[in-house]
């Protein structure tokens, strides 16, 4: 993701990278550090449901340089509520195959509305992350962890599915492609 944001998010400067199901805070801690110092000033906004987000996470952040703020809300009403800006980044890991295809076209219409860039990493339905699912036995994980990846692949991208959800522009520059061995990357990019 830290690699994706740095070629696709432009040069230096402050930036907010809003994180639509961020859980705990942990993945875009991830990312921030990893661009530590190339980003100095930029916000983090961290969207879920759940405040799962701890004080020390929220330090660590200040730590890479960042800012971070929680705001407890539906992804996809925060997206129809929230003051969006152009040069906003929107970001999300293993989410979007949680959502029926309607409830995604949605939010990716209210994200092509207003932000600039939106990066999604999600899980990919192939034979072989099928095969990996099944696996998992092997590293010790157990059923609950088993279970739920198999649903994830099953619900995963293959192909161009997300960018046939992203609204008709001409002013978008949609990538959508396989990334290691089991992920499914979606990069939606302003040309403007």
């Amino acid at each position: 993701m830290a690699g994706i944001l740095r070629e696709n998010a432009g040069g230096p400067g402050a930036r907010e990278v809003v994180e639509l199901g961020a859980g705990d805070g942990h993945f875009l801690l991830s990312v921030a550090r990893r661009v530590n110092g190339q980003w100095p000033g930029a916000q983090a906004i961290l969207v879920d449901r759940l405040n799962a987000v701890a004080p020390e996470t929220c330090e660590e952040f200040r730590r890479a340089g960042w800012q971070a703020r929680l705001e407890i809300a539906e992804a996809a009403a925060w997206l129809r509520g929230a003051p969006m800006r152009r040069g906003q980044v929107i970001v999300s890991n293993l989410f979007f195959h949680q959502f029926k295809t309607a409830e995604l076209a949605e939010m990716l219409a209210l994200a092509a509305n207003s932000v600039r860039l939106v990066v999604a990493l999600e899980p990919r339905r192939s034979r072989l992350a099928r095969l990996g699912g099944r696996l998992l036995w092997a590293i010790g994980c157990g059923p609950v962890t088993r279970h739920d990846a198999h649903i994830s692949i099953l619900a995963g991208f293959a192909g161009r599915e997300i960018s046939a959800l992203w609204p008709a522009n001409p002013n978008w520059e949609l990538t959508e492609r396989p990334v290691g061995l089991f992920s499914h990357l979606f990069v939606a990019r302003r040309k403007e």
